[in-house]
């Protein structure tokens, strides 16, 4: 096989490479599109339960979850996929073993790299893809959560006796953030904002259970997006990039098919006249 032909099949296979990296690479930017528009709204359901629980709390602060617990576990918001630079290595160095008892990992890519690490994994979950695998995964944190390790029963999440930080990277600021979801609200002001408390249908017990249920449903929906977004950034950029390197590694291998291609030429042409040269 002359060099030219191995030239020629050695750009069709980068051309073929491309064509995937970039079908990739839009797939990614339509998901941060379609991502942005679930966090703005997810993010607003937030805010809006915890200004109720503020104001619920301020009548009834005896019901607030104290801090304390000794339990603290982490959860590492990972990737289910590749091509993301080192978005799990950077979730596990900023780990810190002393602070935590233990650490469920989300996405096989990130419990991967945990496998070394001191802290004990309890539970490894697979990421999502896209948006809509999100609720599948938040449901199968909260059977881990809800499920005692001393006895293994069920148990309701205002019987939780752990302190539960989400530890992923922020879209918005590029930078890992530690953000505690239980005990919750626990970061929220205390001030009364109003002169008379909320009328209940429900006992107040029972209210802020179900309130804590929805709010722990909602801010693992909003992370959860948060942290997808910022993978697919990272994808896109690491996709771009791979994609640029293959433009110009396309364009370097074009210019010597077109050296070999001519020096094959002279060769032919300087056959075709010893052959005419010849008695």
């Amino acid at each position: 096989m002359s060099q030219s032909h191995e030239l020629r099949l050695h750009i069709t296979q980068l051309e073929e490479i491309r064509t995937i990296l970039n079908a990739m690479k839009n797939l990614a930017f339509m998901e941060i599109h379609k991502l942005s528009r679930f966090q703005a709204m997810q993010g607003k359901a937030v805010s809006n339960i915890e200004n109720a629980a503020i104001d619920f709390l301020s009548f009834n602060p005896e019901l607030a979850i104290e801090e304390g617990h000794d339990k603290h576990i982490a959860v590492l918001t990972g990737t289910e996929r590749g091509f993301c630079g080192d978005f799990n290595k950077s979730l596990v160095e900023s780990l810190d073993a002393n602070n935590y008892i233990g650490v469920i990992a989300i996405g096989s890519r990130l419990a991967n790299k945990l496998s070394d690490h001191p802290l004990h994994v309890i539970a490894e979950i697979a990421g999502a893809n896209i948006a809509e695998e999100v609720p599948s995964v938040i449901n199968q944190l909260i059977d881990v959560l809800n499920t005692s390790e001393e006895t293994g029963k069920s148990l309701t999440l205002s019987q939780l006796a752990i302190r539960l930080t989400i530890i992923y990277h922020d879209y918005a600021t590029g930078l890992i953030t530690q953000r505690q979801i239980f005990p919750p609200f626990s970061q929220q002001p205390k001030a009364v904002r109003f002169a008379y408390q909320p009328i209940l249908n429900l006992d107040v017990a029972e209210f802020y259970t179900d309130l804590i249920s929805h709010y722990l449903f909602a801010v693992l929906h909003e992370i959860f997006y948060i942290s997808l977004m910022a993978e697919n950034h990272n994808r896109l950029q690491h996709l771009e990039g791979a994609v640029m390197h293959l433009d110009d590694e396309t364009v370097n291998l074009h210019r010597k098919l077109q050296i070999y291609r001519q020096e094959e030429i002279t060769e032919e042409i300087e056959v075709i006249l010893l052959n005419s040269e010849s008695p």
